[in-house]
């Protein structure tokens, strides 16, 4: 058995010392659409990932801890530099700041939890990975987001999970990139195939679902996975494409979500509760559920029915009189 998982596989596509921009994918989700009413402000995602570069202009005032799990920095646990690239561009994907400058993430005013379980190669034992949940728990962390994987099922890691989501912590983990555009065939990866987690597939920025996107019963949703922007090494941008890149659309999604909903129900919400919220804020797409599950995370959904049923009432009342 191998002992070890890994950054779900990804492409670095370019990468650039500055940018200006609300990423395309951002846009795709509808998130700005939604930041009069909610930025996040107030709720913490864990990024358990290959750390991140915390002196980035776009994440260091977002980040309000972390610990390091890994052998990198002789296990130095207060050190959660990243060194790899891959959990900085997911940490910028969740909750980039807004500061008229470099990119803007799904939730801008949400807390960064950095959990270094992955080294600089992009690898990490499972007892680093099954560490790095318990922390967050212990951290009260709101949103726990995986981007990472392996073959195994691994008993003790399950019930890490399980854990969290007694914590009502919602738990979101890519899908994986081994697909091969078959629905018919399923491929699996640990943890994102658990039943407990939402499980995020990827499409491209015109709606078409990826190639590399993992497809099985237990996906939940997709996201904008492919020609993703976001913060990178040293204080620069990247794009990359993989499952890896979408998750994190669905984590600051729904750190919007779960703000909404406080608000509005004026209570928290179950982590249940909270997984309904989310998949009524999907749309279809047209391909098979095991490709897409209940279709693309679409922040407006809610708000553009309650539109459509508000202009047929008064169509009535109008052919009434």
């Amino acid at each position: 058995m191998e002992n070890y998982a890994h950054v779900i596989p990804y492409e670095v596509i370019l990468q650039v010392a500055d940018a200006n921009e609300i990423p395309a994918g951002v846009k795709l989700i509808q998130a700005p659409s939604v930041w009069n009413k909610t930025k996040g402000k107030g709720i913490t995602v864990a990024v358990l990932d290959t750390g991140c570069d915390s002196k980035h202009s776009d994440l260091q005032e977002q980040i309000v801890g972390g610990r390091n799990f890994t052998d990198d920095d002789g296990y130095n646990p207060d050190i959660f530099q990243d060194y790899n690239g891959h959990g900085t561009h997911v940490a910028g994907t969740i909750a980039a700041r807004q500061n008229d400058n470099g990119v803007i993430g799904v939730a801008p005013e949400a807390s960064l939890l950095i959990v270094k379980v992955l080294n600089k190669n992009g690898s990490g034992q499972y007892d680093w990975i099954i560490k790095g949940i318990n922390y967050a728990i212990e951290q009260k962390a709101d949103i726990i987001s995986m981007s990472l994987g392996g073959p195994n099922d691994l008993p003790e890691l399950y019930q890490a999970i399980k854990k969290a989501i007694a914590n009502n912590i919602l738990v979101v983990c890519a899908a994986g990139n081994e697909g091969d555009g078959d629905d018919s065939t399923d491929e699996f990866a640990y943890p994102g195939c658990y039943n407990e987690v939402i499980s995020v597939g990827a499409i491209n920025l015109e709606r078409r679902s990826s190639d590399f996107t993992n497809s099985h019963n237990e996906i939940d949703l997709v996201a904008p996975g492919e020609k993703i922007i976001s913060t990178y090494l040293n204080g620069k941008y990247a794009t990359l494409s993989g499952t890896s890149m979408a998750a994190p659309h669905v984590s600051g999604a729904l750190a919007l979500i779960k703000d909404l909903t406080n608000n509005s129900f004026g209570r928290q919400l179950s982590e249940s509760e909270l997984f309904a919220q989310l998949i009524k804020r999907t749309v279809p797409l047209g391909f098979s559920p095991k490709l897409e599950g209940n279709g693309l995370i679409y922040l407006t959904v809610l708000e553009h029915l309650t539109n459509v049923f508000e202009q047929e009432n008064r169509m009535l009342v109008l052919n009434a009189q």
